[in-house]
């Protein structure tokens, strides 16, 4: 190899970082179930490709509204298929690249110390386990997790007994919250999170059956920079699957 051909190769070499570390930073708006997931993804993300991301968590509904008022991010990951129509039925999405990515669990969940014990069965008696006190959980008329909840217990006949005494959050790590802290006796949250909160136990998981499938749907959004597509192929990939499965999610074909 002449001199001039090493020395070509040697730039074109050394070229190809440069060219990755110059990528934009992505935006990733998620669903507030997936922090910790999401924020040991990226980090391995940006050691594969160079390029850097953050992430903006919050409920799905929040999210979906900031596109719709015009925020600007690459990646929409909802935590139901409702809100990901949403954006789709507004053309805020690029729709060939959206893809189901995972599955989760809800479950009754109360402070550590508590010796509260129900069986989910039809008709439990959540309200007397309430006692003088309220339920955390997503607000059923907008956050996805609240929504799984008035589901489950609809179909397990106690809803009409505690819809008036919810603690209706923002967010389901608000809710997560609210049972870690002592402020309310129980909570409906994803399996996932019960998981990363040693201030909570599990007291219960709710049957499949008793509501909707919980599916975590992810699209590039219209207009985002390169490497979107890049990255949701990495959350679909083998590498991305086992850490996904490591915090408790299930990880879809």
């Amino acid at each position: 190899m002449s001199t001039l051909a090493a020395l070509a190769l040697l730039l074109a070499l050394t070229a190809a970082p440069a060219a990755r570390a110059a990528e934009p930073e992505l935006l990733v708006f998620a669903a507030a179930s997936l922090t910790e997931v999401l924020e040991e993804l990226g980090e391995a993300y940006t050691r594969e490709t160079a390029q850097p991301v953050k992430f903006s968590f919050a409920a799905s509904s929040a999210l979906a509204r900031q596109l719709e008022a015009g925020a600007t991010a690459d990646v929409f990951l909802s935590a139901d298929v409702e809100w990901m129509d949403y954006v789709e039925q507004r053309g805020l999405i690029d729709s060939a690249s959206r893809r189901d990515l995972l599955g989760n669990r809800l479950v009754l969940i109360a402070p550590r110390a508590s010796d509260v014990a129900l069986e989910l069965v039809p008709g439990f008696p959540l309200a007397a386990a309430l006692g003088s006190k309220r339920l955390a959980t997503g607000d059923p008329d907008h956050v996805p997790a609240g929504r799984y909840a008035r589901a489950a217990l609809t179909s397990l006949g106690v809803w009409q007994a505690v819809e008036a005494r919810l603690a209706r959050a923002e967010n389901v790590r608000t809710a997560l919250a609210y049972v870690a802290r002592g402020e309310t006796p129980l909570g409906v949250v994803y399996e996932t999170d019960a998981r990363i909160e040693p201030g909570v136990r599990v007291v219960g998981v709710f049957p499949a059956s008793t509501h909707p499938p919980i599916t975590y749907p992810v699209a590039v959004t219209k207009g985002a920079r390169a490497g979107a597509a890049r990255f949701v192929a990495f959350l679909r990939g083998q590498a991305a699957g086992e850490t996904f499965r490591k915090f408790g999610f299930v990880a879809l074909p």
